[in-house]
């Protein structure tokens, strides 16, 4: 039985983790949750799942909950707390589900206490990419992704020789305003950007997928994940979100990895591989999803998509960069101080400002993103 403790367990992808947890309670124990303020559900998960492990965004919550939740439950607060969820207790394996670059230290906490992971927080990789991936082979622990489109490459490479890729494609729904020109973008409300036609996610990555912003993050996930120049690392637009990605190789063949847009499916995947498991998810049907469409990306209509590639290949802090004033102007447009179209202003003028340090250390990624998520509030 695997032992989990899960960060970020009342977000979209925890909750559902959970889900593939209680369709499979011979095979997983829950042994940490880590919450932010949502302690209602908090509640909820813990009477269900009966973790011995908790922790919750500040000491104010962990207060109020302290006589709700049995004695034995060891309670934690705070980014300690979510450092102590990933790497003591007993659990072996980590799903990483909180958002932004929050989750970097507890990440890395987790791989130096030797835990395997199940990465949903792409930011991790996107600031110090470098970090994690010495620690990981240092370690000598997994790293599986839960993101759909690197799951799909994952599952593509199964058995395969990586000296054999010619590229890999990472597909895009095109989120929320796919068929509205810059021109119409002008006006659009944040109900507008939250109405994703495919996917169920949170707040944050849906506007990120509405910018393309979350295919960037993604590009340069997958470059740290897979261990492939930008080069080799190309983005399709493809509405229907039924071929999650692919991999083409040097003798021209393709390999697809397709399913319905269910994220359970990619979250117990990671959980159990190399095994598979019977899913919740609904079973696809090629002939009901009948025509399957493509188109090319175009940067200019999806100019932080072209930003965060830019930054990838400059390297070092510049994607610390692209990440941090990103997460402070969606937060700025969801609280409805800035207009859609204000992210992309945001993310030019901080990056267009940054000098990058190219090999930084744990320290200097989080003085970069504390004075960019400072500038990015007054741009």
């Amino acid at each position: 039985m695997k032992k989990l403790s899960i960060l970020g367990s009342t977000g979209s992808v925890g909750t559902q983790t959970l889900d593939v947890v209680a369709l499979h309670p011979e095979s997983f124990q829950v042994d940490g949750l880590a919450a932010g303020n949502n302690t209602a559900l908090l509640l909820e998960q813990i009477k269900r799942f009966k973790p011995r492990r908790v922790s919750v965004a500040s000491r104010e919550l962990a207060e109020q909950i302290r006589l709700e939740i049995p004695g034995d439950i060891k309670l934690y607060y705070g980014e300690e707390g979510l450092v102590e969820i990933a790497a003591g207790g007993d659990a072996d394996y980590v799903v990483t589900a909180v958002v932004g670059s929050v989750g970097l230290r507890s990440t890395l906490a987790a791989i130096e206490a030797g835990k395997d992971i199940g990465l949903a927080n792409k930011e991790t990789l996107v600031t110090a990419g470098h970090l994690v991936t010495e620690a990981v082979r240092r370690k000598g622990v997994s790293l599986l992704p839960i993101d759909s489109e690197h799951s799909a490459i994952f599952q593509c490479l199964n058995g395969e020789d990586p000296d054999d890729i010619h590229s890999i494609t990472i597909t895009a729904s095109g989120g929320s305003f796919r068929d509205r020109t810059r021109e119409q973008l002008r006006d659009v409300t944040v109900e507008d950007a939250l109405r994703h036609p495919n996917w169920s996610m949170g707040a944050k990555i849906t506007i990120d997928s509405a910018t393309m912003v979350n295919k960037g993050l993604e590009v340069i996930e997958a470059h740290w994940l897979f261990g492939l120049p930008y080069e080799q690392i190309n983005v399709l637009l493809h509405p229907e979100s039924v071929v999650h990605s692919f991999v083409e190789f040097k003798d021209s063949s393709i390999i697809a990895q397709l399913g319905s847009p269910d994220m359970r499916v990619p979250i117990q995947y990671a959980l159990t591989y190399p095994k598979r498991l019977p899913s919740p998810a609904q079973r696809l049907s090629l002939a009901q999803a009948g025509q399957l469409t493509f188109r090319e990306m175009d940067l200019e209509r999806y100019p932080a998509l072209r930003m965060a590639i830019e930054c990838g290949k400059l390297g070092g802090t510049a994607t610390t960069v692209f990440n941090a004033a990103n997460e402070i102007a969606v937060a700025r447009f969801l609280r409805r101080e800035i207009s859609f179209l204000r992210i992309e202003e945001i993310l030019e003028k901080a990056i267009a400002g940054h000098t990058p340090v190219l090999h930084p250390n744990l320290e200097e990624i989080e003085e970069c993103d504390r004075s960019v998520r400072k500038l990015a509030e007054l741009l």
